[in-house]
C-alpha cells in the first residue's frame, strides 16, 4: 500500500484483463466503475487494443453494465491519428484489424496492394491475420524510398485469452525493426507520450494520477517511469512471478472489485 496516496485526484483504467478477460468481465467491474462515476472522480480508460474501435468498445463495455462515452476511452489507433496528422505527408499504410479502420477515416490511405509509396507504415495487433506475405509487405514499403516513418500501436507482448496467452502486437514491430534497422514510433502503452496524451485529455498531474493494469511493465512500470503511482490487480495476464521482476507496484489488489476500498483507505490516509 502507499505510504502517502492523499494527493491522488484521478484514474486510468486498464480495460483488458483490469474490467474483462476477453469477453468474460471481472466479478465487481460494473460496481467498481459506477463508484467512480457517481463520486464524480475524474476517469479515462486507456487501452492497447487495437482490435476494436472505440464504439465496439463502448458496445463490448455496455455488455457488462459498464456505460461509458467513447471520449472517456483513449486507444493507440486514436493517439496514432492525432500523430499522424501533425507529422506524416503522404499515404498511410494500415496494417490493423478491418473493424478498426474507421479511426484513421479522413487520412489518406495507400491501397492494401501496394508494396512502395507509404509515408507511414502502421502496425496494430492483427492476431492470426499476420502471415509471411502480409509481414512482408509491411517490410517492403518500409524499405522503400523515402523511407516511411514505422508507428506501432502499443508494444504489448501478449495477452491473455479466453483459450489462452496470444502474441499481440510487439512481436512484430520488433520484427520489423529488426529487419530494416529502424525504431518504431510507439502510440500505445508503455511509451511515455501515450500516457502523456492521457494525462492531457484529463487536464491532471502524473502524480496525482494513479494507474490500474494488469500488466507489470506495460502499464505499472511505465506509469511509474512518468511519476504517476500504479496499482496492479490479480486478474489478466498477472502471474506471481511479476513481483520479482524489479518493478515495485504501489499497491497490488486482487481485482477492480477492490479498487473503491483502495481509493476510500487512500483518501482517509
Amino acid at each position: 500500500w502507499m505510504s502517502s496516496c492523499e494527493s491522488i485526484a484521478a484514474v486510468l483504467f486498464d480495460l483488458d484483463g483490469v474490467l474483462y478477460v476477453g469477453d468474460r468481465p471481472v466479478a465487481g467491474c460494473r460496481e467498481a466503475i459506477a463508484w467512480f462515476q457517481a463520486a464524480g472522480i475524474p476517469h479515462l480508460f486507456v487501452t492497447n487494443t487495437t482490435s476494436k474501435p472505440r464504439e465496439g468498445l463502448v458496445s463490448k463495455l455496455a455488455g457488462f453494465g459498464i456505460e461509458v462515452e467513447a471520449s472517456k476511452i483513449l486507444t493507440p489507433p486514436v493517439a496514432a491519428r492525432r500523430w499522424l496528422e501533425a507529422n506524416v505527408r503522404g499515404a498511410v499504410a494500415l496494417f490493423v484489424p478491418e473493424a478498426t479502420r474507421v479511426e484513421f477515416e479522413g487520412l489518406p490511405l495507400l491501397a492494401d496492394d501496394a508494396q512502395t509509396g507509404a509515408g507511414a507504415v502502421v502496425i496494430g495487433d492483427l492476431a492470426s491475420k499476420w502471415d509471411f506475405a502480409t509481414l512482408n509487405r509491411a517490410f517492403r514499403l518500409l524499405m522503400s524510398e523515402p523511407r516511411p516513418v514505422l508507428v506501432a500501436l502499443g508494444m504489448t507482448r501478449y495477452w491473455r485469452t479466453a483459450s489462452g496467452l496470444q502474441l499481440d502486437v510487439a512481436p512484430f514491430v520488433v520484427a520489423l525493426e529488426h529487419a530494416t534497422g529502424r525504431e518504431a514510433k510507439v502510440l500505445g502503452k508503455p511509451a511515455a507520450p501515450f500516457f502523456e496524451v492521457a494525462l492531457s485529455l484529463l487536464g491532471s498531474a502524473a502524480a496525482s494520477t494513479v494507474m490500474v493494469g494488469d500488466d507489470i511493465r506495460g502499464d505499472v512500470g511505465a506509469a511509474q517511469a512518468l511519476g504517476m503511482p500504479a496499482v496492479l490487480v490479480r486478474t489478466g495476464k498477472f502471474e506471481p512471478g511479476d513481483l520479482g521482476l524489479g518493478i515495485e507496484p504501489d499497491a497490488v489488489i486482487d481485482s477492480i472489485a477492490d479498487f473503491p476500498r483502495w481509493w476510500q483507505q487512500c483518501a482517509s490516509s
